[in-house]
């Protein structure tokens, strides 16, 4: 046998034993290399058992960013925008990261993050960061605060939903949902890495994808709805665990929708979250 042969022996038994190990995680992500990750069971999709929900990918990808900038550019900066795109199913597979710098600055940086799934770039993001300064004294806001999660009822996803990722998270409801609007607090109950503790702004935003799926417009059993993108825009950091959504769903009539969403922590409003949503009919079988 070559060493090439060898080689290629060694890292398909590795990536073997990284499957086993993702396959009994309680984990979202496994890490099997420096910036590869395996998907557990708890990151399944929404609409298909055989993809990835965009959610816990997406803050594996805010956890990326965030790592690299610790190591290769200003990590006191603060992220102002987080725009994904999605480029294609996200298939189960392994998940590679990569960032780079698109636009250095003293003040303003541009940064891109992409995500090779499966041998496929499937996300590519692109997020602004700038220099933090001190605006304490006209900090303020006129968007509406949610009651806190603390003995609102419980609901469970599953009433609308499929999936491993959505059996993942808790849900608490501040009012009743109805087609097209919710407000609801969500947290993920999983770590997001194996053996390794996050950063507050990738593990608050573990379930923000959901706001697609709190408020239902029409059920997933006829319709289809599925976002193209998720941009993320906030005003300061998050803290704690529970993200609140004060979200409202809306379709045009030549299969175009929207998801938009203010985003919550418990001091308040910090930001907002956008989805565009391509809208059809799930075809009817003969």
């Amino acid at each position: 046998m070559t060493g090439q042969e060898q080689g290629q022996q060694g890292g398909a038994g590795l990536e073997a034993i990284g499957e086993d190990r993702a396959a009994g995680s309680e984990a979202y992500f496994v890490q099997v290399g420096p910036d590869t990750y395996l998907p557990s069971e708890h990151a399944g999709g929404a609409w298909s058992d055989d993809e990835l929900h965009i959610s816990p990918v997406g803050a594996l990808l805010v956890e990326h960013l965030e790592r690299w900038r610790a190591e290769h550019a200003d990590p006191d900066k603060v992220l102002g925008r987080l725009s994904i795109d999605i480029l294609g199913q996200l298939r189960r597979g392994p998940i590679e990261l990569s960032t780079r710098m698109l636009r250095p600055g003293r003040t303003i940086e541009l940064l891109e993050t992409t995500a090779v799934i499966a041998g496929r770039e499937t996300l590519r993001a692109r997020s602004w960061v700038m220099s933090a300064q001190q605006t304490a004294e006209v900090a303020g806001t006129e968007l509406p605060p949610l009651p806190g999660p603390e003995g609102l009822p419980e609901r469970s996803m599953a009433e609308d939903w499929t999936g491993g990722f959505i059996h993942s998270i808790s849900l608490r409801d501040a009012e009743p949902k109805r087609p097209g609007r919710g407000r609801s607090w969500l947290r993920a109950e999983h770590p997001l890495i194996e053996g390794e503790e996050a950063g507050e702004l990738a593990t608050f935003l573990i379930p923000v994808d959901a706001s697609n799926g709190i408020a239902v417009r029409e059920t997933p059993r006829e319709w289809m709805f599925p976002n193209l993108d998720l941009t993320i825009h906030l005003m300061r950091r998050p803290t704690g665990r529970w993200l609140g959504l004060d979200t409202t769903v809306s379709f045009g009539p030549t299969g175009q929708g929207l998801t938009s969403s203010v985003l919550h922590d418990q001091e308040g409003p910090l930001g907002s979250v956008q989805q565009t949503l391509t809208v059809r009919p799930i075809p009817r079988q003969a």
